[in-house]
């Protein structure tokens, strides 16, 4: 089935995927630019429009964009990714067909009841691998 959005929660996916927790050990900004490219690539080979939501610090929740590119969202401090990504399916889960990575049950619960079908990080691993293959 083709999805209109995937929606990532980063921090899961990061803390998953050994190649990633290493370089988060190293540098947190290194494991979100690595995985960031990697759902880049994804969003290119498919046509499947990617978000990535990673646990921010602000003050307030931050986007960023350019276009054709992944969007990127950060939490504000106090909030977490898992929140947006709720939010996210909660306004779109009827009008788009959404996919969500993640490996938080309570987040996959609440964003299937909102319409979207959900994958774990393990899985989202061979989606991306299975279209770097096409």
């Amino acid at each position: 089935m083709q999805f209109d959005y995937l929606i990532v929660d980063g921090h899961s996916v990061i803390f998953a995927w050994p190649e990633l927790r290493e370089l988060h050990q190293r540098r947190s900004s290194l494991a979100r630019d690595a995985l960031t490219k990697q759902l880049r690539d994804y969003q290119d080979w498919t046509g499947t429009r990617v978000i990535v939501v990673f646990d921010g610090r602000g003050s307030r929740v931050t986007s960023a964009a350019e276009p054709g590119e992944v969007h990127v969202f950060y939490s504000r401090a106090g909030q977490t990714a898992d929140s947006i990504v709720e939010r996210l399916t909660s306004k779109y889960g009827r009008e788009f067909r959404l996919l969500v990575a993640t490996d938080d049950q309570m987040e996959q619960q609440t964003a299937s009841a909102c319409g979207a079908e959900c994958i774990s990080t393990g899985a989202l691993r061979s989606l991306l691998d299975e279209a770097r293959t096409r």
